[in-house]
């Protein structure tokens, strides 16, 4: 197989840095994978010594393998992740996404690579991402699940799905008038992610993935997703672009034994009505915490950096 280049988003934290690299080191299909390394420009002074540091970290521990893009511009994640992404995909097909917060399972390379590879051609499919709400009646899983949403932690697409991304978000305004379809966007009226698309569109929030979303939710498209997840994040701390956030016990995954290695990819894309209502459940206790949950899983930066 030829596996998957890996774009890699770095900006001013040089410890969380060296952990994702850590961690993706330690997946069997690193060391023939492809790296591209894009690291941002500081926004501020005082952010200088940061950023330094964070690409002096990646030069000591992928500097041989990398290709390593300096910005010495402040491009703000949004900008950074849909020029890389859409550079890797026209040179490679698919490309797989990794943030500078983001700690990954030994299996997360693999699983994305086989769905990538298994799935090249099923146009249904626009989106892979190794992450997995920890929702316990999964934890024993075997097959990939497809649900109509998208995760931003650990992901991956291909250029044939990329190609449909409008970082305009073009006929968003139809989800105020049509209330079924608004329903859909919201997962069945579970989730307010209309409600970040507004702050996204008003110029409030900065995220390319609440637009990646609609583009996919236009196209009926549908995702892959693991059973357990394979990724974890690290960045609810105070080196976090938008400070502390107190919902982590929600979703800091890795908490299920990894004990599953192979994990089957079903032939017929469907997405199954019993694990839907399981996943809706689980997002619709998160209600009271909708603002600033969805500003962490949907949309890394809400600011520009």
């Amino acid at each position: 197989m030829n596996y998957s280049p890996i774009a890699l988003f770095v900006y001013k934290r040089p410890e969380h840095t060296r952990r994702t690299l850590e961690s993706l080191i330690q997946c069997p299909e690193f060391v023939d994978s492809p790296l591209y390394v894009f690291c941002d420009g500081a926004k501020k002074e005082e952010d200088k010594e940061k950023v330094m540091q964070a690409r002096e970290v990646v030069y000591s521990l992928v500097g041989t393998k990398a290709e390593i893009i300096e910005s010495t511009t402040n491009r703000g994640l949004a900008n950074s992740i849909i020029s890389g992404v859409t550079s890797l995909c026209d040179k490679y097909q698919r490309v797989i996404v990794v943030e500078d917060d983001l700690v990954v399972a030994p299996q997360f390379l693999g699983f994305l690579n086989v769905a990538l590879e298994k799935y090249k051609n099923e146009s249904s499919l626009m989106h892979v991402t190794g992450y997995m709400y920890p929702i316990a009646d999964f934890k024993d899983g075997t097959d990939a699940l497809f649900l109509p949403f998208i995760s931003s932690w650990g992901w991956g697409t291909w250029k044939r799905a990329w190609n449909y991304f409008d970082p305009q978000a073009t006929g968003w305004e139809l989800l105020k008038k049509d209330k079924n379809m608004r329903h859909r966007f919201n997962l069945d009226s579970n989730y307010n992610f209309f409600e970040m698309l507004k702050m996204q569109m008003s110029g409030d929030i900065d995220s390319w993935a609440i637009r990646w979303y609609w583009s996919i939710f236009q196209n009926n498209g549908y995702t892959v997703f693991p059973p357990i997840s394979y990724v974890k994040n690290i960045g609810f701390d105070s080196t976090a672009t938008h400070g502390n956030w107190t919902s982590r016990k929600y979703l800091n995954q890795l908490d299920y034994p990894h004990n599953i290695t192979n994990i089957d990819f079903p032939n017929n894309i469907k997405t199954s009505s019993e694990e839907y209502k399981i996943i809706q459940k689980f997002l619709l206790k998160l209600n009271p915490r909708w603002l600033s949950f969805t500003k962490k899983i949907l949309s890394p930066v809400i600011k520009k950096q």
